[in-house]
């Protein structure tokens, strides 16, 4: 697609897709969707909204080219593994992590459907499911239980961060008021809740998070076949 002559030629050309991405990634870690515009950009760029326009059609094109950064470095940067079981792990974990370091990303990619960060992820999954001996005819299966999986706990965390940031909430202290609260609750009610209250102040968030995918793991047999 060609782009409108827009801004100072020289300007267009010194400026790269690459910075301007790099700017935009800045600006989203530091405040948020709402905290970069146009205008926000081309002030950190010291640059000219037309300048920007030249490489990146709006708002939406640019939040995606940025999510695609943060997914494309995650998806080649983990590292070989002895197995397929240790090679989703490593997606899995890879994923959750960027997600936590960058929350904005967990939403980027609920938007993203068919677009290249989510394809990049569906990729680097189904490659670790065709290592396992999954039929071809189960392999959607269990790559969707994982994408859906990964995506949504990852999401639901940084979710979780970013009220306790807003809400200026020490995750220690949070845990031990609910811990507090559950513990308080109707044991004949709650029984459950009741009984995590006692570890809830002291769980690791990753762990649970990789645990859940061993038990998905766990629904694939030797032969590769869905339990």
């Amino acid at each position: 697609m060609s782009k409108k002559a827009t801004g100072n030629p020289r300007r267009d050309e010194s400026l790269s897709r690459a910075q301007i991405i790099e700017a935009s990634i800045a600006l989203l870690d530091a405040n948020g969707e709402p905290g970069l515009t146009f205008r926000t950009l081309a002030e950190r760029l010291a640059t000219g909204a037309g300048a920007i326009y030249w490489h990146i059609d709006n708002k939406s094109d640019l939040l995606l080219a940025s999510c695609d950064a943060i997914i494309s470095h995650v998806t080649k940067a983990t590292a070989p593994t002895k197995t397929p079981e240790a090679g989703i792990r490593s997606v899995a974990l890879a994923i959750f992590d960027a997600i936590d370091a960058h929350p904005w990303v967990g939403s980027a990619l609920t938007r993203a459907a068919g677009k290249l960060p989510m394809v990049r992820i569906l990729e680097r999954l189904a490659e670790q499911v065709c290592a396992l001996g999954v039929p071809e005819g189960d392999r959607w299966s269990a790559v969707s239980a994982l994408l859906s999986y990964i995506l949504g706990v990852a999401g639901q965390n940084a979710a979780n961060r970013q009220l306790a940031q807003a809400l200026q909430l020490d995750r220690s202290t949070f845990l031990e008021d609910v811990s507090t609260v559950w513990s308080q609750l109707d044991v004949n009610a709650f029984p459950f809740t009741r009984e995590l209250a006692k570890a809830l102040p002291g769980h690791d968030d990753r762990a649970d998070f990789i645990a859940g995918i061993d038990f998905i793991l766990c629904g694939i047999n030797a032969n590769g076949h869905l339990r």
